[in-house]
């Protein structure tokens, strides 16, 4: 007998599993739009708690206030990393988009969180490679004129202090000194400001066996060396 063929069998899906993918609600993107408004505004608001209302800034009073309630000193060097951290093109006054950048960057908008977050903005200044730029850009900071491309010498030591003085003190201290009872300049400029970070960095102290006068350092350095070893003669 001829054989027939048989009929093919039908597969069986497998049931249908719903995930949790299928039923979580995806995020629009106007609902993301406005938990950035929302952290936004709390930025604005606080900024605004310390800006001037008629220039729409924050000036050097309310640097003052904000000092206050962070309860740091005006002349702390974690202000100048804050504003650092805002790129902040003006000495003593900070703009809204700058103080946005700082606090978005450190993601906090209270006062509280500020403050929790200046010693890890310390740490993170403190890292080579942002120290260099940080050191460069507390020169620029302290210009207070467009034209401006040098500081004056007090301003200087009080800077120095400041800045290099928890790392390199008795390289700080030696230079002050110098600085303070010399009578050739004046003023220092961005060119000899980033020498003599580079002294601190590459030079042994006090012996500075390491230095030569035929390198291209700053003549002010050069002036500096051989004030010391005068000294030490």
């Amino acid at each position: 007998m001829p054989r027939t063929a048989s009929k093919p069998t039908k597969k069986r899906s497998k049931p249908y599993t719903v995930t949790s993918s299928d039923t979580d609600p995806v995020p629009s993107a106007s609902s993301k739009t406005k938990k950035s408004s929302k952290e936004n505004d709390e930025k604005y608001k606080l900024f605004n708690k310390y800006a001037n209302t008629s220039s729409g800034i924050i000036d050097p009073e309310g640097i003052e206030k904000l000092c206050s309630k962070l309860k740091v000193s005006h002349t702390d060097i974690k202000i100048l990393m804050l504003a650092w951290k805002m790129k902040a093109k003006r000495q003593g006054y900070f703009t809204k988009a700058e103080w946005r950048r700082a606090l978005k960057a450190l993601k906090v908008d209270t006062i509280k969180k500020l403050k929790k977050a200046l010693p890890e903005l310390e740490k993170e200044v403190r890292k080579p490679l942002n120290f260099a730029d940080f050191y460069a850009y507390a020169f620029r900071y302290c210009l207070t004129d467009e034209r401006q491309n040098c500081i004056d010498i007090g301003t200087i030591c009080q800077l120095l202090d400041m800045v290099l003085g928890s790392t390199f003190r008795d390289q700080v201290d030696h230079f002050v000194d110098y600085l303070k009872i010399q009578n050739d300049y004046k003023v220092i400029t961005m060119d000899q400001w980033m020498g003599f970070y580079r002294f601190c960095n590459e030079i042994s102290f006090p012996d500075m066996t390491n230095y030569s006068l035929e390198l291209a350092w700053p003549l002010i350095l050069d002036n500096f060396f051989e004030w010391m070893r005068e000294k030490q003669a």
